[in-house]
């Protein structure tokens, strides 16, 4: 199969990288843990960690012994380092284009699938915030990291068919899905994450008028607009196939490989939650050890968010937000502890957590 992953992205080899530039933003306030950790013979400063390491279900060891070549060498797929916006009128997007928002100080920012699908790492920065906006399309994953005083790039390894992206600063290697260095000097410690969500440009649009949208003027001329794994609108390709690329590290008949589901990890453990299920029910709940979450559609934006809920608070549906003890909030703001969650394909997310709890009905 790696020779199938070269032939798609033979066309996706890159040059050199120019100057980090820009700014970025989104639907809404970038959630990340505020602790730096430290990692010997490194700053704090060259990679922002947390304090506690996210659950893994594999030890870093046998992660990296399961890494593959993915077809491409490193820095192969470019990340884009001097991103470039438009104004919302000026985007050349249909409606159901599917689309990465993040918010960061007051202003809404755009990331085009059909962009990322070739460069995988936007290096950015949010106010005086520098960041990195990931997308992964063998997984359907799109996360955010603060990245201090490095930048991120595509390391031309995966891991159950994930990007392995690499920092600058040290050459660590992180998986995007794991949040959590395999190699390297931060081997074992964990980025500082913040909310990415996976949207559609009519309803990023509609949420926030004023968005701006990263551009195709990314420093590289790439086939912009074709998807060398399929399409999603209407999906197709790999994107719905029962087949993977790469073997997955754990196989999980639980659900069909790349059906969508929204997942969370904490420390404890990891959970997840069909996507379709939810913007049904409107709300779920699920455990991560003895701790409960509710989970909320965000309908206007087909998203949803994971709280946690140790009180067992009763959340309820109140038009397109929702109620609690007589108080009305819109779905991502809840009075409850978020826990940080972003859309994954089922095998994916069940290879690296086949301990999660999944919650696929009300």
């Amino acid at each position: 199969m790696e020779s199938t992953r070269r032939t798609l992205l033979g066309a996706m080899a890159g040059v050199g990288f120019g100057p980090l530039a820009g700014c970025l933003g989104g639907r809404e306030e970038a959630e990340s843990e505020q602790s730096v950790g430290e990692s010997e013979g490194t700053s704090a400063t060259d990679v922002p960690t947390t304090e506690t390491r996210l659950h893994l279900a594999h030890d870093p060891d046998s992660l990296r012994d399961n890494t593959v070549n993915g077809g491409v060498s490193k820095d192969g797929i470019p990340s884009i380092d001097d991103p470039s916006f438009a104004d919302a009128g000026d985007a050349e997007l249909n409606d159901d284009d599917p689309v990465f928002g993040v918010v960061g100080n007051g202003e809404a920012r755009a990331y085009p699938q059909y962009v990322l699908v070739w460069h995988e790492i936007v290096n950015d920065t949010i106010g005086d915030q520098p960041v990195a906006v990931t997308y992964c399309p063998l997984t359907g994953t799109a996360q955010g990291f603060e990245r201090g005083e490095t930048e991120f790039g595509v390391s031309g390894r995966l891991v159950n068919s994930n990007l392995v992206m690499y920092d600058r600063a040290t050459d660590s290697e992180w998986p995007q899905m794991l949040a959590t260095a395999i190699d390297g000097p931060f081997k074992g410690q964990s980025l500082r994450e913040f909310r990415v969500v996976w949207s559609t440009w009519e309803s990023w649009r509609d949420a926030y008028p004023e968005t701006r949208v990263l551009t195709e003027e990314t420093g590289y001329t790439r086939r912009y607009g074709s998807d060398p794994y399929g399409s999603y609108s209407p999906a197709d390709g790999y994107y719905t196939s029962d087949n993977t690329m790469f073997s997955p590290l754990v196989e999980d008949d639980r659900d069909h490989p790349k059906e969508v589901v929204i997942g969370t990890r904490t420390p404890e453990g990891a959970l997840a939650f069909n996507k379709s299920a939810l913007l049904d029910a409107r709300v779920l709940t699920g455990e991560i050890g003895s701790t409960e979450h509710v989970a909320v559609a965000d309908p206007a934006l087909e998203t949803g968010y994971v709280y946690t809920d140790s009180d067992g608070i009763t959340v309820e549906p109140d038009g397109e937000g929702y109620q609690i003890d007589g108080e009305s909030y819109d779905a991502g703001g809840l009075p409850l502890d978020a826990a940080l969650a972003f859309d994954a394909m089922w095998f994916a997310w069940a290879g690296f957590y086949p301990d999660t709890n999944y919650v696929a009905t009300e």
